[in-house]
């Protein structure tokens, strides 16, 4: 029975939980506390617990109290439970979006969009390099190492296209500008 009730109870707070986790907090009280796996003090140090450790707030309750209420078996019902509706809608978006990629429609909005946000990410860029804002980098100055950095992996990101089939990859990019963002400005 109790494995009857942590698929229940978690399900009902994967479907209705909206507002991210801190909006699903009344929702996962009210079931745990109707279903009498925890206390209300115990239920406010699981929320900061969960909190504090990695992952999303509904997972590590729904798994530290499926846990605790049946074992195993318990944590992987409820932890399922709590995940399963998120996972079937993206699913089903998912499944919509591929269909409508094929509309020609479609096709011809992304092409009109694409410009525009290559635009967007190019303006915040140039807003980066030359800010005059009090308290950026130093002050009221244009720093010639943004820019020098901008120049570089400009030339790194181009030049790589000639030595790898498709050039480096964002990951890759904003990697060697994590790295070259320390070493310019990190001490």
């Amino acid at each position: 029975m109790i494995y009857l009730d942590l698929l229940i109870g978690f399900l009902e707070v994967g479907l209705f939980a909206f507002g991210g986790a801190y909006g699903a907090i009344p929702l996962i009280r009210d079931v745990v506390l109707s279903y009498g796996w925890l206390n209300d003090e115990m239920l406010t140090y699981m929320i900061a617990v969960s909190e504090s450790t990695p992952g999303p707030i509904m997972v590590n309750l729904a798994t530290y109290i499926g846990s605790s209420q049946a074992g195993f078996l318990g944590a992987l019902i409820a932890t399922t439970a709590v995940v399963a509706p998120s996972f079937v809608i993206i699913l089903l978006i998912m499944i919509s979006l591929k269909m409508a990629m094929k509309s020609p429609y479609v096709q011809a909005i992304l092409r009109g969009v694409k410009p525009c946000v290559v635009g967007m990410i190019l303006a915040t860029g140039v807003y980066m390099i030359f800010r005059h804002s009090v308290g950026g980098f130093g002050g009221n100055t244009i720093h010639p190492i943004a820019i020098i950095m901008t120049v570089v992996l400009t030339i790194v990101y181009f030049g790589s296209r000639n030595f790898m089939r498709n050039g480096i990859s964002p990951v890759g990019l904003i990697g060697i500008s994590a790295l070259a963002g320390v070493l310019a400005y990190g001490g």
